[in-house]
């Protein structure tokens, strides 16, 4: 994980203009949310960070590339200088939807109304945090999960009352104890309202932080809304470099390969969607050589899987 580009967003008046727009079918909405049957039509999505240098090098040309290799669904982690409006007439032409976005805690903390707006504009369904900058840099204490939890719940609420859903996307440090028998993780989720937050669960990520997505799913039914799916060769040197700095960072990076071609068991995950509450997934990998290639093999991959 590194630094994701800014999402762009309207000012304030345009906000309140979308919004008035919007009130009409804000209820609608909320009861989708609230009672819709925890299920996913299996469209495949990918997480757009993967091809982060192309979609800033020829940002309509790679989504065209996404669209023709199969994808339906994409998540966005910046926008690169598009506008909202610019960003859906794209994916309307291509026939992509993109149910998520990767957005900043420090974004949704200093411009919630712009976010809501764009996210409103190009039909987004969740805002997801995909970092607390805190876990990287190791100054997570017990207290600092609680009081990212609350802040959760806060902005959780002022989504839910605009019609979107708060989501936290997990990497591995999130697994370290944080008291009371109890994981970062577990902290965040104990103490979030399933009906204000959701996760986006990093299959990946878990598995390198001694997690078993089955074992989390088991004790957090329905809390897993999104995943993300991207695999991994030689799970037991990957767990061996966890922690130990950007070299372990780097180490694991190089270890991460497309889904199919490493060791997680997706088959045996994919048959605990209904209980995890899943909606959506999103193939990524963070440092692919070949992003192209990489996201081609990942879906042919999970297309067999799927269909087998």
């Amino acid at each position: 994980m590194t630094h994701r580009p800014p999402l762009d967003g309207p000012g304030r008046r345009a906000f309140l203009k979308r919004l008035a727009a919007a009130t009409g079918t804000l209820l609608i909405g909320r009861q989708a949310l609230a009672s819709d049957a925890p299920q996913t039509d299996r469209r495949i999505g990918v997480q757009l960070y993967t091809l982060r240098d192309r979609m800033q090098e020829d940002f309509e040309g790679t989504l065209e590339r996404v669209a023709a290799l199969g994808y339906r669904e994409v998540e966005f982690a910046g926008y690169y200088d598009r506008s909202p409006d610019q960003v859906r007439a794209i994916l309307d032409r291509l026939g992509l939807a993109a149910p998520s976005a990767h957005v900043s805690l420090d974004l949704l903390r200093d411009d919630l109304e712009g976010q809501i707006a764009s996210a409103q504009t190009i039909g987004h369904r969740y805002l997801t945090v995909p970092v607390l900058m805190d876990g990287f840099r190791g100054t997570m204490t017990p207290a600092s999960w609680t009081q990212y939890a609350a802040e959760f719940n806060r902005i959780g609420e002022a989504l839910r009352n605009a019609g979107l859903r708060f989501a936290y996307h997990n990497h591995a440090f999130e697994f370290v104890p944080a008291g009371e028998d109890r994981t970062g993780f577990d902290v965040l989720l104990q103490e979030t309202d399933p009906e204000l937050v959701a996760f986006e669960l990093d299959l990946m990520w878990a598995v390198v932080g001694g997690q078993q997505p089955l074992d989390l799913i088991r004790r957090y039914p329905g809390r897993f809304e999104m995943w993300h799916v991207k695999d991994i060769r030689d799970v037991a040197g990957a767990r061996e470099a966890n922690g130990k700095g950007m070299a372990g960072m780097r180490d694991i990076m190089q270890r991460i390969t497309a889904v199919g071609e490493g060791e997680i068991d997706f088959a045996a995950i994919f048959a605990r969607e209904q209980e995890s509450g899943l909606r959506h997934f999103f193939v990524e990998n963070d440092a692919p050589a070949d992003p192209i290639a990489n996201i081609e093999t990942s879906f042919r991959n999970l297309s067999a899987l799927l269909d087998g």
